[in-house]
């Protein structure tokens, strides 16, 4: 027991990382699939609404009209980009916290100073998309600086402090790995059980599928497309200039269908190397989630089945429109839902590992 208390000991920085990592990811998640279904597609409407506009106004001659329609452009696509980057900050900084959970036994500091990184990478990993979130409603008021909001000043702050803690990490692993310091021996890599062993095996399937499909859309597909933005833009502005209003609304809705193309390939390839990349880092830490066998291997499944389906039904969403994104929507709550439960096993794994300690902390505990 006391090579496993080194490393998973109460409020010890493995604890913490992994912990507060998977915390970031389901709350990442969560908030991607409320914004998906209740603002993702209205936004694009009311971009692809308000250029439309633009370009009818340019018609018409009236520049305010145009003006108006172009700002509303810019503050939807404002609101999108800091829901979408919470979003993905809360993720990506769960897998570095996921990551820096692994390697903590080769990170040669001491565990009180381990401990404190964890609580100062935790701190930074929320505050910076918090403070992102808050950009497009909080702007510039009241800020000391003309160009920056305080959101945006957080975010920064948070930004710096997850730095200076992977980069503190890094410090220890390379003294680790010159040698200068023994930590206690780490299990997790050893560990061969079947959920693990699927966790690992449908984890680099996932990656491989995601670079194919990648290496696929860049050989038949991206060159393509990126032509066809130069046409269609060059036709927009030609149209607009012999004022052909039906020019002008074909290059608009080719133009639309366009970016849905272009967005749903790289959407696809992008969820089916990070699904991928979770599946892999939730194998190692698969000794630590405490619930039956059977259990284990039907949440590694779902989450393995969620992680397919998901990226499937994105590139699908071209086809078959709302039907295909709902049940990508739905494949995100699986994923959710599985990674949920692991959450709660580990939970009560630190439970019964604090539990049978407990006794021996103290001369005048109860036996």
């Amino acid at each position: 027991m006391e090579p496993e208390l080194a490393g998973f000991a109460a409020l010890g920085a493995r604890r913490l990382f992994l912990l507060g990592g998977i915390a970031l990811i389901l709350t990442g998640m969560f908030f991607g699939d409320i914004f998906a279904v209740f603002t993702l597609h209205q936004n694009a409407a009311q971009v692809g609404a308000n250029l439309a506009a633009a370009a009818q106004a340019a018609l018409a001659g009236n520049r305010q009209a145009m003006l108006a329609s172009f700002q509303n452009v810019g503050a939807f696509l404002e609101n999108r980009g800091t829901k979408v980057d919470t979003h993905v900050h809360m993720i990506d900084f769960g897998y570095l916290a996921l990551m820096l959970a692994i390697l903590q036994p080769w990170v040669a500091f001491a565990e009180s100073a381990k401990r404190k990184l964890a609580w100062v990478f935790l701190t930074g990993a929320w505050l910076l998309p918090v403070g992102v979130y808050l950009i497009h409603y909080v702007g510039l008021a009241h800020s000391p600086m003309k160009s920056i909001g305080w959101a945006s000043i957080a975010a920064d702050f948070g930004g710096l402090l997850v730095l200076i803690v992977t980069f503190v990490c890094l410090l220890g692993l390379w003294k680790h790995f010159r040698g200068s310091f023994a930590g206690p021996p780490d299990r997790l890599l050893a560990d061969r059980s079947a959920e693990g062993r699927m966790l690992f095996a449908g984890g680099i399937a996932l990656v491989l599928l995601g670079f194919f499909h990648g290496t696929y859309y860049a050989a038949t597909d991206l060159y393509r497309h990126e032509a066809q933005d130069y046409s269609l833009l060059t036709q927009m502005s030609a149209g607009a200039a012999a004022g052909a209003g039906a020019a002008v609304d074909e290059a608009l809705a080719g133009y639309g269908q366009l970016q849905g193309a272009k967005a749903v390939n790289i959407a696809a390839h992008a969820h089916s190397i990070e699904f991928g990349l979770l599946a892999i880092m939730m194998a190692f830490f698969q000794p630590y989630v405490s619930l039956r066998a059977s259990w284990k291997r039907w949440w590694a499944g779902v989450l393995l089945l969620g992680s397919l389906l998901l990226p499937v039904c994105v590139l699908l969403e071209m086809k078959f429109g709302l039907v295909a994104g709902g049940l990508a929507d739905f494949a995100g709550l699986l994923i959710i839902l599985a990674l949920l439960a692991m959450w709660i096993g580990i939970l009560l794994y630190t439970r019964e590992l604090d539990a049978s300690v407990r006794p021996t902390s103290g001369s005048g505990a109860p036996q």
